[in-house]
């Protein structure tokens, strides 16, 4: 396993270069008709992938390899008012400049749906609205030219007072995904409902890889030994080709252990390489 380091979305080096620009539904309905609503949403989406591409150069200039896209590259693009939109065709210059230059440089790319995306939720419209969002994430990574190397990080989501039930229900929605969507899964330990041994036994059942979570296993564990689990965690990686990947960051203090600090604990961090250094070819 070799150690590269990347991060999530913005970057405060570059000015003026968010790749999450927006608009609410309130204010796109201000715009009358339509094609034009559907004009400024392509405006501002193409404004997000070449923002997204600066920071892929700046990245490549600095020699990051790692790098996880904004879920926000195409505003209300799942909304059911724009369904009918076909953002991949309208965008499909820039995604492709975007997934070219990755491919380019050989860099390692991600999505991470949002919070709200619960494949284990109990309510058949939240599912569907959360496979429709896994649609969304699909097909960027697909008008990108991005195999299934491009993968998306889930959470399993809630309990909901059934934590076996719940854990059940993921499994159920994830097998009957199609497969475009399934082969890019990988399922991530969190810091309120799921341990990393949980995650790890699951992504075993359904032969998924698991992204570990440094700082979600620090806030929520049941003492369990990274050292055994490590290598297990690395092998859900086996068929895909790819090393693990780890989510890395630290709590911001002990009062509010759930929230990320600006930097991460280098003791930490060092004390979770040494850990896993058996297993790391430089």
């Amino acid at each position: 396993m070799k150690v590269r380091l990347g991060f999530v979305a913005m970057t405060l080096r570059l000015e003026n270069c968010s790749p999450s620009k927006t608009i609410t539904l309130k204010n796109i309905e201000k715009i009358s008709g339509y094609e034009h609503q559907i004009g400024r949403l392509t405006s501002i989406a193409k404004e997000n992938l070449e923002n997204t591409l600066r920071i892929l150069k700046a990245n490549q200039y600095d020699h990051i390899q790692i790098y996880r896209f904004t879920s926000k590259l195409i505003p209300l693009c799942t909304h059911p008012q724009f369904r009918t939109w076909n953002y991949c065709e309208d965008l499909s210059r820039e995604l492709k400049a975007v997934g070219d230059f990755v491919k380019e440089h050989r860099m390692r790319v991600s999505m991470h749906p949002d919070h709200f995306t619960l494949l284990n939720s109990p309510n058949p419209e939240v599912v569907e609205t959360s496979i429709r969002d896994l649609e969304y994430h699909t097909n960027v990574l697909e008008a990108m030219g991005l195999g299934t190397e491009a993968k998306l990080v889930l959470h399993v989501g809630g309990k909901y007072n059934q934590r076996s039930e719940a854990l059940e229900r993921f499994k159920s929605e994830f097998l009957q995904l199609p497969e475009r969507i399934k082969s890019r899964i990988t399922v991530e330990n969190d810091d309120r409902s799921f341990t990393a041994a949980e995650v790890l036994k699951l992504c075993r059942d359904i032969k998924a890889p698991m992204v570990f979570d440094l700082h979600h296993h620090q806030v929520l564990n049941h003492g369990e030994d990274l050292s055994v689990m490590w290598p297990e965690i690395c092998a859900t990686w086996e068929n895909t080709g790819l090393p693990p990947k780890v989510h890395l960051s630290s709590p911001r203090d002990d009062q509010s252990p759930r929230f990320h600090a600006d930097f991460i604990d280098a003791d930490a961090a060092v004390n979770f390489l040494n850990i896993i250094r058996p297993w790391i070819r430089i």
